[in-house]
């Protein structure tokens, strides 16, 4: 799983084909709570879409700068209500709770909060638990009480500062669970939420190199877990007063090649979210018969959005493309089937294609690629390319849909998106091939990859644009070290350039969290010396580079502006060594440094930074950007 907390967002269709992002929603009793404009409002769920709705929060009351509502959470009696708020250009986090009356008022505000659950105690009182963030470490849980009862108390801390701490509620609510993990480890406790009072009970105490989460049905626990071989995710369970790993059974196995994405659990039935050799599945258990429904989802979809459901009779889902808007499917239980949302469908169905192809690395691995352009389009190996590489912390890359995406393929380009080793796309062994001391696996999966584009009639290197975000950035900034030859131009956003120094300095906020991913350089001189051959700083020489625009934030915890600039200072002075060498008719790249404002790692949709990443790939392949831009105002409101 990426993670129990998500934020739900919701992407409409207007009719003007303009996409609008929809803040957190949530659904309980017969309300509907979400946020209208600068305030968090409810509805009655049958008048959810309509302007019938009672103010609860002014966001306002708060001074921030443009503050949005990122989670919210209900008390089970709707009593109160908890909001968790902040802004586009900062990760700190504000949690509100307001008290539900015919005058609604904040009873309490929270800074720094993490994640937030209620339960409800013996005497029906609401209690709300909290995890206290400081410096983007998390390892402080405390619970509070309102009303004239009033108390606030710290009860669990974290010692290990290589692990962090999030709550998550159990589908039934008949547990809280503590879940303190780092990369590769995980423990959980549970909370009981009839008697949240008493002690937590542990699990399982932590094992190197075991993860496991944690959901409850009638009085068994359901436990995804990778403990024993493979080294998979697999589903177990037991009975919940007999928690510890001795008592597990195994109860489903996952294909090879698999990535579990989620599970939700319902009365009588637990639903896996699965990717499978680079296509999405859903898995419906039966828990009485333990019957199995596997279901292949339609081939377009590259990504799943999970809904906010209490509905024990169907579960409900979105799925969605780099090109395309969320559309929702709904599986019903009585029935079997999955059922399709009717109505408008989206023209880009019709116009584009998506391809699934592999490449072979230099060790013989096939690396998954996803392939999107327009399907009227000729030659092919003349149209520009954009590729897009994450390969690290055993995440997928981002494929959800961007506006910008979308009219990048109607506007003539390739995009492909290259599922290299270090990332999750394929499951544990995926990402375990590509960290520590085989990080260079991922680099050679990248550089097979683009080569195999070109080498299929996907475009060619003086059209081939590569782009990245944060730790996709060590990938990207060593290719254009080892292989520049094969890339005309680079994006990237709030990169991560600079491993070996970062890594060394146990002062910075992430470094201890991050040893199970880069490794120890400061007591490993193995690791430091297998850092040195791929850090994208480290192998800064003067040689041919594609042109670069970077985008920077100013107070950027988890990635330090400083080592961003020392890179692209670094960078400059080789590119001019090698000019100055070349001499003259040499076209020298731009390499462009944007500092933005603010303390966000990345703000996905920034206007601003959309923007000029577009104009710059336009001109640096030389294209006429007036069309794009007229189609972006369609999509994003300027």
């Amino acid at each position: 799983m990426d993670a129990f907390e998500k934020v739900r967002t919701k992407l409409e269709t207007q009719p003007q084909e303009e996409y609008e992002i929809i803040n957190a929603e949530v659904k309980h009793g017969g309300f509907v709570y979400y946020q209208e404009g600068c305030c968090l409002v409810r509805s009655k769920d049958e008048e959810a879409d309509n302007d019938n709705y009672e103010v609860l929060f002014n966001l306002e009351e708060l001074k921030l700068d443009q503050p949005f509502i990122d989670c919210i959470r209900v008390a089970p009696d709707e009593k109160y209500v908890a909001a968790k708020i902040r802004t586009e250009d900062s990760e700190a986090s504000t949690c509100v709770v307001v008290k539900l009356s015919d005058q609604p008022v904040m009873e309490a505000s929270f800074p720094n909060v993490s994640s937030f659950e209620w339960v409800k105690d013996e005497e029906d009182e609401d209690v709300l638990f909290y995890t206290f963030q400081r410096n983007l470490r998390c390892h402080d849980v405390y619970r509070a009480t309102f009303g004239d009862n009033k108390r606030n108390e710290r009860f669990y801390t974290e010692k290990d500062p290589s692990y962090f701490v999030f709550l998550y509620l159990t589908k039934d609510s008949r547990f809280l669970t503590i879940n303190i993990m780092n990369k590769t480890t995980s423990e959980v406790w549970l909370i009981d939420g009839l008697s949240p009072w008493d002690p937590p009970v542990l699990i399982q105490k932590r094992i190197h190199g075991v993860l496991y989460y944690v959901e409850h049905r009638d009085d068994e626990l359901y436990i995804l877990t990778n403990v024993g071989e493979p080294t998979e995710f697999k589903l177990m369970r037991t009975a919940a007063d007999t928690p510890a790993i001795m008592n597990w059974d195994l109860f489903f196995t996952m294909k090879r090649n698999t990535k579990v994405v989620d599970l939700d659990m319902f009365k009588d039935h637990c639903v896996l979210f699965l990717k499978h050799s680079n296509l999405l599945y859903v898995n419906v258990i039966g828990l009485a018969d333990d019957s199995v429904r596997s279901l292949k989802l339609p081939p377009w979809a590259c990504g799943f959005i999970m809904d906010t459901n209490s509905d024990p009779k169907n579960c409900p889902f979105q799925l969605c493309s780099p090109i395309r808007p969320p559309k929702y499917y709904t599986y019903k239980f009585a029935e079997g089937k999955l059922f399709e949302e009717t109505g408008h469908e989206d023209p880009i169905t019709k116009t584009s294609r998506v391809l699934r192809l592999e490449a072979k690395s230099k060790d013989g691995k096939l690396v998954p690629m996803t392939i999107f352009h327009k399907t009227d389009s000729e030659d092919l190996q003349k149209k520009p390319l954009l590729v897009h590489v994450y390969g690290a912390y055993g995440m997928d890359l981002k494929m959800n849909f961007r506006p910008e995406r979308r009219v990048l393929v109607d506007d003539g380009w390739i995009l492909a998106y290259c599922h290299v080793r270090g990332g999750g796309e394929l499951g544990l062994q995926w990402h375990a091939d590509g960290r520590l001391t085989k990080k260079l696996n991922g680099l050679a999966d990248l550089e097979a990859c683009i080569k195999t584009l070109h080498g299929q009639g996907f475009s060619q290197p003086s059209l081939t644009t590569l782009t990245a975000f944060s730790a996709g950035g060590v990938l990207v900034g060593a290719l254009c070290n080892s292989s520049p030859e094969i890339l005309r131009a680079v994006t990237l956003e709030a990169p991560f350039l600079d491993v070996l120094n970062t890594m060394m300095d146990t002062t910075l906020p992430l470094t201890l969290e991050e040893l199970e991913e880069w490794g120890n350089p400061s007591s490993d001189e193995k690791h430091k010396n297998y850092i040195k051959r791929y850090c994208p700083y480290q192998n800064i020489k003067p040689q041919h580079y594609p042109s670069i625009h970077i985008t920077a934030y100013e107070n950027d915890e988890r990635v330090p502006l400083k080592g961003i600039v020392n890179y692209t200072e670094k960078l400059k002075e080789a590119v001019m060594e090698h000019t100055k060498d070349t001499g003259e008719g040499y076209q020298a790249p731009n390499i462009i440094l944007d500092i933005q404002p603010g303390g966000n790692h990345v703000i996905e949709d920034s206007h601003k930074k959309i923007t000029a990443q577009i104009k710059f790939l336009y001109e640096e392949l030389g294209l006429d950007s007036t069309s794009v831009f007229e189609d972006l105002k369609k999509y994003l409101k300027f």
